[in-house]
């Protein structure tokens, strides 16, 4: 039950970063450039569930016992 709890969490926190991320490419038809755009994403800290939201999902994916 563990790992389904985290395994959703991670799923969540995946979803939320990727869709801030792409929420935030809004900021490109306005002018700003694609390295703007990089620093601007690696100062907010929503951004930073992409990753971790991934990497809670491969850990629980990774730990799960397999008993088939």
């Amino acid at each position: 039950m563990v790992y389904l709890c985290v395994f959703l969490i991670g799923f969540g926190l995946a979803v939320t970063g990727g869709v801030t991320i792409i929420a935030y490419m809004n900021f490109l038809p306005a002018g700003i450039s694609w390295i703007e755009y990089f620093i601007f994403v690696s100062t907010r800290v929503e951004c930073y569930f992409l990753p971790l939201g991934i990497l809670m999902i491969a850990l629980v994916i990774y730990l799960y016992p397999n008993n088939l």
